[in-house]
């Protein structure tokens, strides 16, 4: 399968720019990269996009997630392997993600004060932002039909 087109990030080099910003900022915001892999990962299996879950399990793989923890993040409620800290993280990165779902706070307070027991300002912020990176690339793959196992 190919792709309809090209990356638009990479057909406009600014936005690129902006987006590695975001990344730099992001990873300087103090939240773990297990955690911050697992987010991405869920957010991408929730929107069906295939190459990000290929290239968020690949990277989570890489910043140490074992396979016995990236196999149950679809079942992450139901599974011992993930911290209090991620199992906020994941619920946050599902809330943002699902926006439409809801009627009333796309965020319950009653996360939202879990997620923040966990994260300070910084942290919730590098969080709130890597979430909404994720959002923005499973869309661009979508748009375009980007394959899995494509490299950027």
């Amino acid at each position: 399968m190919e792709a309809r087109m090209k990356n638009p990030a990479m057909v406009l080099p600014d936005a690129m720019k902006g987006i590695n910003s975001l990344y730099k900022a992001v990873h300087g915001a103090g939240v773990p990269q297990e955690t911050l892999e697992l987010a991405h990962l869920r957010a991408s299996q929730v929107n069906g996009c295939s190459a990000c879950v290929d290239a968020g399990s690949r990277s989570a793989r890489k910043a140490g997630v074992t396979d016995e923890r990236l196999l149950m993040v679809a079942a992450w409620r139901e599974a011992p392997y993930f911290t209090d800290s991620e199992r906020a993280a994941l619920a946050l990165a599902e809330a943002v993600t699902r926006l439409a779902d809801r009627s009333g706070d796309a965020v319950p307070d009653e996360l939202w004060d879990e997620v923040a027991d966990h994260f300070d300002e910084e942290q919730l912020a590098g969080l709130i932002l890597w979430i909404a990176t994720t959002n923005l690339f499973n869309r661009l793959n979508a748009t375009i039909k980007e394959p899995a196992g494509t490299t950027w």
